[in-house]
């Protein structure tokens, strides 16, 4: 019976044991050929403004929000900060566990036993009770890193989504611009056949077709520069999304530039500490290093063990007892690992601080930009409006050879600068609001755009 019982002890603490799991390294591809038809349960994402927009790409390309709810799903990157999240977690149910209790052993035998001797032995349990006074602070602190690693894991994927929003503008303003560029150079291109066959003709001077070839070449220059920026940026995307580089992601819709509604922005501000996860992961970083500083104040104090013992000497005599060890805190008492700690916290306290005033400071000076930009825009779209009102005038005259073609390529010029100039700004206002609403903390607050019923 007592085999027995002792079998089934050993059998239920091999149970309880942990066993290895293997896990070979593979070599071939993350990266998707495809994007991939997904089934996403909106609801689960934690970014504020995702949850309500249903991820289904349509055959013209996936809008803004897919190319995001993809970047959060996908995201190389983004896998691996979830495994770090989920080795904080590890550490904080690691420090939720208490020491195990010691057992210490020790058999005696006598080289020249007689029949008054016998096999002495020595059975003596202990406990470290010094590691219970701060398994407590020490446990709370691993919990608070362990916010700290969930809420830095949403931080980063609200980067991700910045980074996959602003290279969906990029690449979306860049078609405008490639667009615009393929109209402009048709016409050159027609201009420069037709002054080729005038300089041929000798009606005009060489000086006035090399002109219009140089603007011809400008033009081209220009294209393959955007060329080459929508190939970094089409490849930079697809690495966001953990697409294979030669994948094409087609890409629909456009960005809008609504009012900002300034009221509910300043109310914003005044809660972003509450709203920020990266503020917040770093209040809960402050919050696990107080607890560390309080683990080293109370280790100073004597750290104390107790244990019993049994014991039985070789001539047969049996005592038992207890043995009490603890520290005497004269010259360390943890003095060192209490300065440590202490200056660990100011530290923190002040990057809090530091990230804190920073975060409103860009806050401030984007919305100042948004507004010179927004006059800027004002002034730039009436511009393109004039400039295609005289374009067009310009090319009626032309047509019944009322002013000369120089008139026309100046014209066509300066619309062109506008114009592009137009898309840059644009550009440049949308990739600030992607970045305000990351500081911020969610959605932007907009001005309603629609009409009472």
């Amino acid at each position: 019976m007592k085999k027995q019982l002792m079998v089934a002890a050993a059998a239920l603490l091999l149970n309880a044991c942990s066993s290895y799991q293997a896990l070979p390294l593979d070599e071939r591809t993350a990266t998707l050929p495809e994007i991939p038809h997904l089934t996403i349960d909106s609801s689960t994402l934690s970014l504020p403004e995702l949850p309500a927009h249903a991820f289904a790409p349509s055959d013209q390309g996936l809008d803004m929000t897919d190319v995001a709810i993809l970047a959060v799903v996908n995201n190389p990157d983004l896998r691996a900060a979830r495994n770090d999240a989920n080795i904080a977690h590890a550490q904080a149910f690691s420090a939720s566990l208490l020491p195990d209790p010691q057992l210490a052993l020790a058999a005696d035998f006598n080289r020249n036993p007689d029949a008054n001797s016998s096999r002495g032995y020595s059975i003596g349990p202990s406990y470290d009770f010094g590691s219970l006074l701060t398994h407590s602070t020490l446990r709370a602190a691993a919990d608070a890193e362990s916010s700290k690693a969930d809420l830095t894991l949403l931080w980063q994927e609200w980067q991700v989504v910045a980074q996959a929003r602003l290279l969906f503008i990029k690449l979306t303003q860049g078609d405008k611009l490639a667009a615009l560029l393929r109209t402009h150079r048709a016409f050159y291109l027609d201009r420069n056949l037709r002054n080729q066959e005038a300089l041929r003709r000798r009606l005009i001077t060489a000086d006035t077709a090399a002109a219009a070839e140089a603007a011809l070449q400008d033009i081209d220059k220009q294209r393959n520069d955007l060329e080459r920026q929508t190939n970094q940026s089409r490849h930079d995307l697809n690495a966001l999304l953990g697409l294979a580089p030669g994948l094409q992601v087609p890409l629909a819709g456009d960005a809008s530039l609504p009012p900002l509604d300034r009221a509910r922005i300043q109310d914003s501000l005044a809660h972003i500490a509450q709203r920020r996860p990266d503020l917040i992961a770093l209040q809960y970083g402050y919050k696990a290093q107080d607890q560390r500083y309080r683990a080293a104040i109370i280790a100073q104090f004597p750290a104390l063990s107790f244990g019993l013992t049994r014991t039985r000497d070789t001539s047969n005599v049996s005592s038992q007892g207890f043995n009490l060890s603890l520290s005497v805190p004269i010259f360390n008492r943890n003095r060192g690992n209490i300065a440590i700690e202490k200056a660990t916290r100011q530290k923190l306290y002040d990057d809090y601080r530091q990230r804190l005033d920073a975060a409103r400071s860009d806050i401030d000076r984007i919305l100042a930009e948004q507004e010179i930009n927004g006059r800027q825009m004002v002034q730039v779209d009436a511009g393109v409006r004039k400039l295609e009102a005289q374009a067009k005038n310009v090319q009626i005259a032309a047509r019944s050879r009322s002013v000369d073609e120089l008139l026309l390529a100046t014209i066509d010029a300066a619309l062109m600068a506008k114009q592009n100039e137009q898309i840059a700004l644009a550009q440049s206002m949308f990739e600030q609001r992607v970045v305000l609403q990351s500081l911020l903390g969610g959605e932007l607050p907009v001005q309603y755009q629609g009409k009472d019923k």
